[in-house]
């Protein structure tokens, strides 16, 4: 999937991805990863998140990576945040107190650039990408990120009747990228409300402490 489809969706506000609330299963979860008030937490390919607003209200230091600069500018007004701004290399770092953005391609982004993070809150990001781009994000967030513990939100449904994103996601495959760095533990599987994805297709949201 390449980067101007996801240009092309926040250009045309095709953002169905993008809860205008926080999503509820952050709220219900997040204790789960035991991490300090002080935390500072990675939320990859993060968009405009309402997430993100939700940590940063409980003390939390968010880092972000996101592809599209046009929906980190939203991100900024909508906290009411002016962000500094500086690039390095293929990577523009948005700054606010207590917020970390990078806006550019995550397998671009390095340790050293990414910081020292507490935990990974994976929401949208590997639900996002196709298959063969999967094991590849996978193992560079275990990378990047020391291997952090990760609270991950996936999806699983019949792909046969509706194209993704977002993607559906077995356990299997869960426990093929991630079981070799973390224990899986599958905290919750809900039934997607309104009639699944699409309001026609049942599917299943499904959250993982990885740890």
């Amino acid at each position: 999937m390449e980067a101007n489809f996801w240009h092309e969706r926040w250009k045309n506000n095709q953002i169905g991805f993008h809860l205008p609330a926080v999503n509820p299963l952050l709220v219900q979860h997040f204790s789960s990863l035991s991490v300090s008030s002080q935390a500072r937490i990675f939320v990859p390919l993060c968009g405009k998140s309402s997430d993100i607003s939700w940590l940063l209200d409980r003390g939390f230091s968010v880092v972000g990576v996101e592809l599209s600069v046009l929906a980190i500018n939203q991100l900024f007004d909508e906290l009411k945040i002016t962000p500094s701004i500086t690039t390095q290399g293929a990577i523009t770092r948005y700054r606010g107190p207590k917020i970390d953005i990078l806006v550019g391609d995550i397998f671009k982004v390095s340790q050293f650039d990414l910081g020292s993070v507490s935990a990974t809150y994976d929401r949208a990001a590997l639900v996002a990408l196709p298959a063969e781009m999967r094991r590849m994000y996978s193992k560079h967030v275990i990378d990047i990120t020391k291997a952090a513990p990760q609270l991950l939100l996936t999806f699983s449904y019949d792909q046969k009747l509706v194209d993704g994103p977002p993607f559906s996601i077995s356990k299997d495959e869960v426990f093929s990228h991630y079981s070799g760095h973390y224990d899986c533990e599958l905290l919750q599987e809900k039934a997607v409300a309104g009639g699944g994805l699409t309001g026609t297709v049942p599917a299943t949201d499904n959250v993982w402490l990885l740890k």
